[in-house]
């Protein structure tokens, strides 16, 4: 089925940034992995897997829509040189995707396409329950201490 130009476009936006958070997950759980912070790891991990679904709905739907998946292109990442950093890193991207997820759910919307629409709800959930996540994980330092915090995610 024959999709509307602008509305791939935003779908291969879409599929950067969770390529972007895909690498960047990666990347911050390794480094909990490397200081022992199994926990933490694997958290992070399972959240890098979210955006890995994320992202294989977003090719299916753009081929879908007979568009051509643009995998080859990433957003500036940003990398915590400690877990704090991380966190907020990783809270910043998740407030940048439910942002972008609704304005793509406006224009689908807008353009008639329901399909899209459907999907990019779907997505947004799961970004809203990740901020949620990781807002609870910077109030859980913010109250017991990064030490404190810190000890907890040790497997």
């Amino acid at each position: 089925m024959k999709g509307n130009e602008q509305m791939i476009d935003t779908l291969n936006a879409l599929l950067a940034d969770e390529l972007t958070a895909i690498s960047q997950y990666m990347v911050h759980s390794e480094m909990c992995a490397n200081w022992g912070y199994g926990r933490l790891h694997e958290s992070v991990e399972k959240r890098a897997m979210d955006e890995m679904k994320h992202a294989e709905s977003l090719i299916a739907r753009i081929l879908f829509l007979e568009g051509r998946p643009i995998v080859s292109k990433l957003n500036p990442m940003h990398i915590g040189a400690e877990v704090e950093a991380q966190l907020r890193n990783d809270l910043q991207a998740e407030l940048d995707a439910v942002s972008a997820y609704n304005k793509g759910i406006r224009q689908a919307f807008e353009v008639g396409d329901n399909g899209s629409r459907e999907l990019l709800v779907s997505i947004l959930k799961d970004e809203e329950e990740h901020v949620d996540e990781l807002e609870a994980q910077l109030d859980q330092i913010g109250q017991m201490g990064i030490q404190n915090y810190l000890a907890q995610q040790v497997a």
